[in-house]
């Protein structure tokens, strides 16, 4: 299997990192293209990969992914739009907010076998979490596929299109609320006295172990919170003053925002 990517960010580099890490392909069968030398310079030092054109990574690829920031694919589409060999097009996987299903087909000239994800950072240690959905023309084969490469930077989950959005402000955007809490609990320790570099580590290893808590337990959350806060104690107080500052419907109202933000772009 050969994979392309078009657009050589920050979250296609994790990507590529994950996918060659596990082994799953060789560093020659897997190329990019971006708008800048020098970003392919780096990631074909890096990374060993090959670089070439858009066009170059087209015909080189069995599964394309399209890696660039949506107001750049009008730009893009013209050097992968397939011509008359559309038979051998490469199966298409858009990895942009806002990019309709219907929207690619149509930029693309009817070609239907694609789809659409949405991943997150933390791809980049090998905790991702990844939304996808199928295109009419896309096999089982080519969604196994798909998920078998998103299982190289962590999980995957398949959703509806209409979901994708939602994914992106539960998902795709939400390590940047996290990385506000652990700042901000840091922040407080540190007012308490604890340096910083030990404020970071107890924050954010909270943070790990909670998450790891709610996926391997598999009990709600309100239950797992319930179970830290004894009566009368310390857990209890901080819940309170969290509850009376709206944490709770600031983080609701942030996960509606950025998901009406998705569908309207």
């Amino acid at each position: 299997m050969r994979i392309g990517f078009i657009g050589c960010g920050n979250m296609a580099k994790a990507m590529m990192q994950g996918i060659l890490s596990s082994g799953l392909v060789e560093a020659g069968d897997v190329m990019a293209s971006a708008k800048h030398g020098e970003t392919l310079r780096k990631a074909e030092e890096t990374l060993g990969i090959r670089t070439g054109s858009n066009r170059e990574v087209v015909s080189f690829s069995d599964v394309l992914f399209l890696a660039v920031k949506p107001q750049f694919y009008a730009d893009v589409m013209p050097d992968i739009r397939p011509g008359a060999s559309a038979k051998d097009f490469p199966l298409l996987v858009s990895m942009a907010p806002g990019k309709t299903l219907e929207w690619l087909q149509d930029s693309l000239g009817g070609i239907d076998r694609i789809i659409r994800i949405m991943p997150n950072t933390p791809a980049m240690v090998g905790a991702g979490m990844t939304g996808v959905c199928a295109g009419a023309g896309v096999t089982q084969q080519d969604l196994d596929t798909v998920q078998k490469i998103c299982g190289c930077f962590g999980r995957s989950a398949v959703v509806s299109e209409k979901q994708l959005d939602v994914v992106t402000g539960v998902s795709g955007s939400s390590p940047a609320y996290i990385f506000m809490v652990i700042e901000a609990m840091a922040d407080a320790a540190v007012a308490e006295g604890m340096p910083r570099a030990a404020a970071y580590e107890f924050a954010a290893q909270a943070v790990l172990g909670s998450a790891k808590m709610v996926l391997e337990t598999g009990l709600h959350p309100g239950q797992l919170k319930d179970m830290v806060c004894s009566p009368g104690g310390t857990t209890i107080e901080a819940v309170a003053v969290l509850e009376e500052m709206g944490l709770r419907s600031a983080m609701i109202e942030a996960v509606r925002a950025c998901v009406h933000k998705a569908a309207s772009m």
